[in-house]
């Protein structure tokens, strides 16, 4: 069944400052992909980096066409560039990992409340600093997967909760579907699907003005369009190989 909305967590991975900024380019690039096709879209959690970029920052879109459109961004992503704290005019590398999870229904997933830990403190914003004098951001873990998320972008505690919940509900029907995909395909299948999953899947060099997916070995040279939400060519070849 095609989920009505799904939830896309980016994270920053290698590459220290320059990973949050590239973090805050691939957001920027699924964002106005999402404004382009007119789906509505909500910020559930986010932390911003010392430089104006994010350390992990998670996306609601709200369609039923997200899933079977966007499935296929999950993966590691990789960019080569000069960086703007570079004096040296140097090309580093760096990457972020992308999660795009189906949102749930409540019928899909059971979430008692006996099951849950929650925290609560106060959100804070880059470098570490308090934005709130209030504790309105939330922590919740999951006790029988030990699933823990986080919400701080909302200004009451309770609607960071709701968001917090939709993450939380969007890994656990990962993990469900996983743990069935791997009984059905087996030990083996199962471990080489990860392996692969944990490779990066797209690289983005910007001196080259190339878009590589390694996956399909297809590559695209109008970079400055795509990140700024022109995904469709990339998505048509991807469900063209992939589906």
């Amino acid at each position: 069944m095609t989920p009505n909305s799904i939830i896309i967590e980016i994270r920053a991975g290698t590459g220290g400052e320059e990973a949050s900024l590239f973090a805050q380019d691939l957001f920027k690039m699924y964002s106005k992909y999402g404004q382009s096709q007119d789906w509505p879209q909500k910020i559930l959690d986010s932390y911003p980096s010392e430089l104006g970029g994010y350390k992990n920052i998670t996306l609601e879109l709200k369609s039923r066409d997200a899933w079977p459109r966007l499935k296929y961004e999950a993966g590691v992503h990789r960019v080569q560039r000069i960086p703007a704290t570079e004096k040296g005019g140097r090309i580093h590398t760096s990457t972020a990992s992308v999660a795009v999870l189906p949102k749930t229904k409540e019928a899909q997933v059971q979430i008692r409340p006996q099951d849950l830990r929650t925290e609560t403190y106060k959100a804070s914003g880059a470098g570490g600093q308090y934005v709130n004098k209030r504790m309105t951001a939330i922590r919740i873990t999951h006790l029988p997967t030990g699933v823990v998320v986080t919400s701080q972008t909302e200004r009451s505690l309770q609607q960071n909760k709701e968001n917090a919940l939709s993450i939380l509900g969007a890994r656990i029907l990962k993990k469900q579907q996983e743990k069935i995909d791997k009984e059905l395909k087996g030990e083996r299948r199962s471990q080489i699907g990860s392996a692969m999953r944990a490779e990066k899947i797209r690289t983005y060099n910007f001196p080259q003005n190339r878009i590589t997916d390694h996956r399909i070995k297809k590559s695209w040279h109008n970079m400055e369009a795509i990140m700024n939400g022109k995904l469709a060519p990339i998505i048509k070849k991807l469900q063209q190989n992939l589906n």
